[in-house]
């Protein structure tokens, strides 16, 4: 925390004492204390303090509390409602801000506070200004709508959970997954979730977790911390690859009152990991009620349609005059009820015997097909041997070409035709006549060898 005050200058007057009548004069508490609240107001004017919220609290009376601080020292502060329902933002604890305050004296407790005007938010208004540009960018974008977030499954298999080895989000994951449903699969996928890089790790291990993890949903989970610690999880790359994972994602960052990107963009959103935890995984307790529900309930009603039964039958029989034919009534009775309870059978055991060819075929059709791998991999290296070859070709057909193109231009060729070339004695090539004075020696390149020659005369 810093305060900002003048330097005394020269032949300026110094604070203010507490006078008396006389040294014995004894002074209430009440007195002194509102002489010092008096010399302090009169001191210090509207100033600008910076520190970190701690135990930040409004009270019924809409009037906010607070301690700002730093590491060696602290201050009791008081927003009063009508400034503090003014603020645009909710502060919070560990947030670094700045005040404009008074400075002041309780009297009712003697303690020392400052009565805050207003306050602002000291370093985050650059990250807090990126949140906003890439929240409107990724809302424009369609990526926050609801219709394209996906549904969570009822009954999950398997649960996957993104976030530090280390952080206690996980041990508490664990324990309510544990708790709620030891029979689900849990899968971590231990990450860094603060600092430099974390954003890209993270990303990375959704990609991972949504196309090799084997998961039904997953979990993005990390505790509390301010809004540098959950940086992480505004980054862009982070919410596009929410988006981009085939399963759903269940998010569960920081406090109920955090808010990031990556709980805009998720499936769903939890205000703690605990409750991610116990949004995903459907309690055991609760699962076995239900079951034994429908089976009270299957077995009431198998009773009350045996009962009804009974009594079409009972009046049927009443309705038979002689006991040969209500026995042969009952016979016939019975037979049609053998006969559709096998009928019934027959159709249950042929129902499962197309299932089980039909789950067959379909283990089938996803085994390999060795044999046409095995053809294609044939076909594909004669291609490429063939494409070799013809590579090759064409590359010896340029090089000759070229050698041919380049033999007409080989000095020895033009020799070879009769030609010779002539230097002088300074072994530069004698292109006139003109030039060469008589006796001059000259050194003369045939096709085959060469000889040296004198100048008798020139033209």
């Amino acid at each position: 925390m810093w305060i900002g005050y003048n330097r005394r200058m020269p032949g300026e007057q110094g604070l203010a004492r507490v006078s008396t009548h006389s040294p014995s004069e004894i002074l209430t508490v009440s007195a002194l204390v509102r002489s010092v609240r008096d010399l302090l107001e009169r001191r210090y004017p509207l100033l600008w303090v910076a520190g970190e919220i701690s135990n930040f609290t409004v009270a019924k009376s809409g009037h906010a509390y607070f301690v700002l601080k730093d590491e060696h020292a602290q201050v009791r502060c008081v927003m009063f409602r009508q400034r503090q329902q003014n603020l645009e933002w909710t502060p919070r604890d560990g947030m670094r801000i700045e005040v404009q305050a008074l400075v002041s004296l309780y009297e009712p407790r003697g303690d020392f506070q400052l009565n805050v005007e207003t306050m602002r938010r000291a370093g985050l208004g650059a990250l807090f200004e990126a949140f906003l540009r890439l929240r409107d960018k990724l809302e424009k974008e369609g990526l926050f709508n609801a219709e394209t977030k996906r549904t969570l499954p009822s009954l999950p298999r398997a649960i996957g959970v993104i976030t530090s080895r280390e952080a206690a989000a996980l041990g508490d994951v664990l324990t309510t997954l544990a708790r709620r449903n030891p029979s689900i699969d849990v899968v971590v996928f231990p990450v860094q979730v603060q600092g430099e890089g974390a954003a890209e790790k993270i990303a990375s291990a959704l990609k991972i977790a949504g196309r090799f993890g084997g998961c039904d949903v997953i979990l993005l989970v990390r505790g509390g911390g301010s809004i540098e610690d959950l940086w992480a999880f505004n980054e862009e790359i982070v919410a596009r690859a929410i988006r981009a994972c085939p399963v759903p994602v269940v998010t569960g960052i920081g406090h109920e009152t955090d808010f990031t990107i990556a709980d805009f963009v998720a499936d769903r959103r939890a205000p703690t990991p605990t409750a991610a935890a116990e949004l995903v995984s459907p309690e055991r307790a609760g699962l076995l009620e239900g079951i034994s529900r429908l089976t009270a309930s299957l077995a009431l009603r198998l009773r009350q349609e045996l009962e009804r039964r009974m009594l079409l039958v009972d009046h049927l029989a009443r309705r038979l005059v002689h006991p040969e034919a209500r026995l042969r009534a009952q016979s016939e009775l019975l037979g049609q009820l053998r006969l559709r309870l096998g009928q019934a059978a027959g159709r249950i055991s042929s129902e499962r015997g197309w299932e089980v060819v039909r789950l067959m075929q379909r283990a089938q059709a996803r085994l390999p097909n060795t044999d046409k791998l095995l053809a294609t991999s044939v076909q594909l290296v004669a291609r490429l041997r063939a494409a070799t070859r013809a590579t090759l070709e064409r590359a010896g057909s340029a090089c000759a070409r070229r050698i041919a193109n380049l033999s007409h231009l080989d000095p020895a060729a033009v020799l070879d035709r009769g030609y010779s070339v002539v230097r002088d004695g300074s072994n530069r090539i004698v292109l006139r006549g003109a030039s060469l004075s008589a006796g001059e020696l000259l050194d003369i390149t045939f096709a085959e060898g060469g000889a040296h020659a004198r100048v008798e005369r020139s033209r």
